[in-house]
């Protein structure tokens, strides 16, 4: 039998978040250079964008596993918060062209390993899951490691080195342009003798993307979540559209637009906070001059 899913309305998934939306600050716009930031709560600020104005999603929701954001408590019941997500995904999706990418970064914790596969089965009813890319943050190999590894002080579980980055799109059927993202052949006989045009192979769908080496909170711009610029741009170059419009619901520090910046596209970041605001502008004027 195929399986039916009614597609969520947007005035049904409103109500999954009534505290956030209850102290949610007044929207507030800024621009640098292409970026514009807007600072509110993303479902307000989604459902009065443009139906279809958008290219590619790239974003990081909170993960709620706990972590110390400012404006945000990322420790509610699991239910409510996949509610709350499943309508964030319903917003995405109105704005989302029918051509365009959702790129959905997300993890879970050793002790509750299942909730990105919980969340991303509901969304079965909005998305196609075209691919499932691993970003691995950390590798070891014969007598070496490189990336960066979080301690885990257990007899239990091992270091988590990786996370998971759901390419989500309407039906499955998106255009890539995969060389974009790709790395050089390691056997450059591979160029002529399989007829490729240049020295590029596909990437494939496990990212091998480390962090920048920090020692403080302050160097991640005592943001808990932040990720490196390189993976919403591996994402973007992925997409493969010419000066597209790309947004982060969930933007932070900025990274993702940081990240349109450098590859010449045009970034909407929403974010709730302030303060992450504020470190996303400087950010941005910083990249701008330099």
């Amino acid at each position: 039998m195929k399986r039916t899913s009614r597609v969520p309305d947007l005035a049904e998934t409103e109500k999954a978040a009534p505290e956030v939306q209850a102290r949610a600050p007044r929207t507030r716009r800024y621009h640098v250079g292409q970026q514009e930031i807007i600072q509110g709560d993303c479902l307000r600020i989604l459902k009065r964008m443009k139906p279809e104005s958008v290219d590619l999603v790239v974003t990081s929701p909170p993960y709620n596993i706990g972590l110390g954001y400012r404006s945000y408590q990322d420790r509610r019941a699991e239910d409510d918060y996949l509610d709350w997500m499943v309508g964030v995904a319903a917003a995405v999706r109105r704005v989302l062209r029918p051509d365009g990418s959702f790129f959905l970064n997300i993890a879970g914790t050793s002790a509750e390993p299942w909730l990105p596969f919980e969340l991303v089965v509901r969304l079965r009813a909005l998305f196609a899951l075209q691919n499932h890319i691993s970003w691995v943050k950390s590798i070891a190999v014969p007598g070496d490691s490189f990336g960066h590894f979080k301690p885990v002080n257990s007899g239990r579980y091992l270091n988590r080195n990786h996370e998971h980055l759901f390419h989500l799109t309407l039906h499955g059927d998106v255009q890539l342009n995969r060389l974009a993202a790709g790395v050089p052949f390691k056997d450059k006989s591979n160029i002529a003798r399989r007829g490729h045009a240049q020295d590029q192979r596909c990437r494939g769908d496990t990212w091998f993307v480390p962090y920048e080496t920090v020692r403080d909170r302050e160097q991640k711009f005592n943001h808990p979540g932040t990720f490196p610029v390189q993976l919403p741009e591996l994402c973007i170059r992925l997409h493969g559209r010419p000066d597209p419009v790309v947004l982060d619901p969930f933007m932070g520090t900025g990274t993702t637009l940081l990240a349109a910046h450098r590859t010449g596209a045009r970034g909407i970041g929403i974010e709730i906070d302030p303060d992450y605001v504020t470190i996303a502008r400087r950010r941005l004027k910083d990249a701008a001059v330099s």
